[in-house]
């Protein structure tokens, strides 16, 4: 399910806006009435926006979370009846590394994966007794079309020395060198597939080194370092 016309070859592709709430009751209704029930829901949807904190007007920052942290609320609720009333069902929802290590510039995003993994907490303690697993998917930098669709604004830039479009070039040249979304895919599928999913993943090796420097180091020295990375 998407807001694109069609899509990949193979798969019975459905039009929905995450941020429609009847366009997506209707989505899932069509799917129940086919196939009776829902095993796995990936909420994947969502896009960045970059910028300042100080020069981002709220519209945007309201957009950024309407897609991305609401778009996940308007599927989970759609599709929980059906799974709590069967018994069974896994909830997949994308964060990002941008979650537990906020990026400079890219705020609203960090916030807006920041509320997903705190929402994926608490829904996984509400839904287990109906046999519902929740897991969230923390992934870092990986090579989608999601770089090319960030909204980027450098207002301010000249106030803020060039930062922000300096950080921002850096952060999309990692996102072009990251991994597969085959490689990714291939990670959500198996971890889903688990009889008893752990409640967080991160995608990535050198992700799970990185975040836990951040947890044993200094908060100070933490963000020091993600400062000189992306700041």
């Amino acid at each position: 399910m998407s807001r694109r016309a069609e899509g990949p070859k193979g798969i019975h592709h459905l039009r929905a806006d995450v941020t429609n709430v009847e366009q997506v009751k209707t989505a899932v209704s069509e799917v129940l009435s086919k196939e009776k029930h829902i095993d796995l829901l990936v909420n994947n949807a969502g896009f960045g926006i970059s910028g300042a904190i100080e020069f981002t007007e709220p519209e945007e920052a309201k957009k950024q979370f309407d897609v991305n942290f609401f778009g996940v609320v308007n599927v989970t609720k759609a599709v929980l009846p059906a799974m709590r009333e069967r018994g069974r069902g896994v909830i997949v929802n994308m964060g990002s590394m941008a979650s537990p290590i906020a990026i400079p510039f890219q705020a609203y995003y960090s916030a807006s994966k920041a509320a997903i993994q705190s929402y994926s907490m608490a829904l996984l303690n509400e839904v287990r007794p109906y046999g519902i697993q929740v897991v969230c998917i923390l992934p870092g930098d990986i090579a989608t079309g999601f770089t090319a669709a960030r909204e980027k604004s450098i207002l301010g830039d000249d106030v803020y020395g060039g930062r922000i479009s300096k950080s921002v070039a850096v952060m999309e040249h990692d996102e072009q060198n990251g991994i597969s979304p085959k490689t990714a895919g291939k990670f959500v599928a198996k971890k889903a597939a688990k009889r008893h999913p752990k409640p967080l993943y991160v995608i990535g090796a050198q992700y799970r080194v990185f975040l836990f420097l951040t947890r044993i180091l200094p908060t100070r020295f933490a963000y020091y370092i993600v400062g000189k990375l992306y700041g």
